[in-house]
């Protein structure tokens, strides 16, 4: 039996792994050089990157991987827990540093923004329970298959349903439980995990602190792409083939049954196609002729990135592994980018310095900075050159003004990634990071199955589809999806 991976992204490559420990002969084809999609790197001069996500979560979805192929994890992936988690910073010049050990964390906050420590202790509490409630059904589960509907964990769920908070926003939520806004608004920031506007989104998400708070945030000991590069030896290791430099031109479908591939003007048969490029895109790109699921394919789409590389020629010892500099208006923010189609003048900006942790990704006595924005994505109607030279200036002003120290003087080295270099690097419809946005309480539902209702043997996995996006719930796509094929 033969499969083909259309994309070595992350869920193309855990699916590599899988359907090769399955039996399939595996053949995974991939449009850039490079594997890993938006889970690459980059290099500007001596300043080396993680192009894309810089959190690393629920680090046994990666575990899983070796164990299934009977291979020490700890012999091909390294990797350590950080605290804090997060630095925060206010234009007041409130900092805060968010522990990941939760005495500390509530003390932090109590003694910083004089939040009772009982109502950060019941906010994690709560959002632990959420996470118990729906993670084996929303997360580890077929969303499209009835029998994850029908058990005792699902009939849990519903009996339980009104801690779900499904008819909250985000926002409205966290403003219940919290009498200080910067904690608001620190809690609000979690519905950009997956490109959300935490105004719209359904506090239901806010079961995405339990992730770092609850369960714990790491870094790999040589950086975020070394997952990707430990799985792609794994699944060579069991006999996949990755194909780069190799675009697949369309998937052949005959009477409703995938075929295999075209590629380069000629057929290649196989049992079955696993697609792992943004589903919008497969569907307009690799199945034109096909049926398509409107519903699906119209729905909003999620947040994209604005991206500085910078090298910087001196450290910062304020800053930390990971920051965040919030917008003094949150709200206004959120309007811009998914009301108003652009950008914000005073946008929150993240900065991830992994040569905190990996002090090889820089040269000594500097750092390399990832700076990042939420955008909006690409529509066609932005111009994106105007905004990102405006978003720049902004930024730099921004971090002088509260860090108190020059840093446009500092850069020394750049590279960017704006939403049309995403799309055209990872196939990412308009550079949305997560496909679809989760803006309304049914988001869940409208994510596209990890298989096809309409032809036999394609099946889907990625951040684009269920059960969503980021390093984990990628991971996940590719097990449900396996799962499914194993089933059949």
């Amino acid at each position: 039996m033969k499969a083909v991976v259309i994309g070595a992204g992350i869920g193309g490559i855990a699916s590599a792994i899988r359907l090769s420990k399955m039996g399939f002969e595996v053949d995974v084809f991939e449009a850039n050089s490079y594997p890993g999609g938006k889970l690459s790197e980059i290099w500007v001069g001596d300043y080396r990157y993680d192009a894309g996500p810089s959190l690393f979560t629920l680090p046994e979805q990666v575990e899983e991987l070796f164990l299934l192929c009977e291979e020490e994890r700890e012999l091909h992936f390294q990797y350590d827990a950080i605290d804090p988690v997060m630095r925060y910073f206010w234009e007041d010049g409130t900092m805060l540093n968010a522990y990941a050990d939760r005495d500390k964390l509530c003390e932090e906050i109590e003694t910083k923004l004089g939040e009772p420590k009982a109502h950060i202790q019941q906010f994690l509490d709560l959002s632990q329970r959420k996470y118990e409630l729906t993670s084996d059904i929303f997360l580890k589960s077929s969303l499209h298959k009835m029998s994850t509907f029908f058990n005792k964990k699902a009939l849990r769920a519903i009996l339980e349903l009104p801690k779900l908070e499904l008819f909250k926003t985000m926002h409205a939520a966290n403003e219940a439980q919290f009498k200080n806004p910067k904690l608001v608004q620190l809690f609000d920031r979690y519905a950009t995990y997956n490109g959300s506007d935490p105004y719209q989104a359904p506090a239901t998400l806010n079961v995405i602190p339990h992730l770092e708070f609850n369960m714990g945030a790491y870094i790999p000991r040589n950086g975020l792409y070394d997952i990707t590069k430990s799985l792609v030896r794994l699944a060579e290791k069991m006999g996949a083939k990755f194909h780069y430099n190799q675009k697949i031109d369309k998937i052949w479908v005959e009477n409703t049954e995938a075929k295999g591939i075209e590629i380069g003007g000629k057929k290649q048969t196989y049992d079955l196609v696993m697609s792992n490029m943004d589903v919008f895109n497969a569907y307009k790109v690799l199945l034109p002729e096909q049926k398509q699921p409107e519903m699906i394919l119209k729905q909003p789409k999620s947040s994209s990135a604005l991206i500085f590389y910078w090298g910087m020629d001196c450290e910062f010892p304020e800053l930390d592994l990971h920051n965040i500099f919030f917008s003094r208006n949150y709200k206004a923010e959120f309007e811009h980018i998914f009301k108003k189609r652009t950008l914000y003048q005073d946008p929150t900006v993240y900065i991830f310095i992994s040569s905190k942790h990996c002090p090889k990704d820089a040269p000594k006595g500097g750092e390399n900075w990832f700076v990042m924005i939420n955008t909006p994505a690409n529509d066609g109607s932005q111009d994106w050159d105007r905004l990102i030279a405006q978003a720049k200036q902004q930024i730099i002003d921004k971090l002088e003004r509260m860090l108190l120290k020059y840093v446009g003087k500092h850069i020394v080295a750049e590279e960017i990634l704006d939403p049309r270099t995403i799309e055209s690097k990872t196939s990412s419809s308009g550079g949305s990071l997560y496909g679809s946005s989760s803006n309304n309480r049914y988001a869940a539902f409208l994510r596209h199955a990890n298989f096809s209702n309409q032809i036999k043997n394609l099946y889907f996995c990625g951040g684009s589809v269920h059960p969503g996006g980021g390093i984990p719930l990628s991971l996940l796509s590719a097990k449900i999806a396996c799962e499914i094929i194993q089933e059949r």
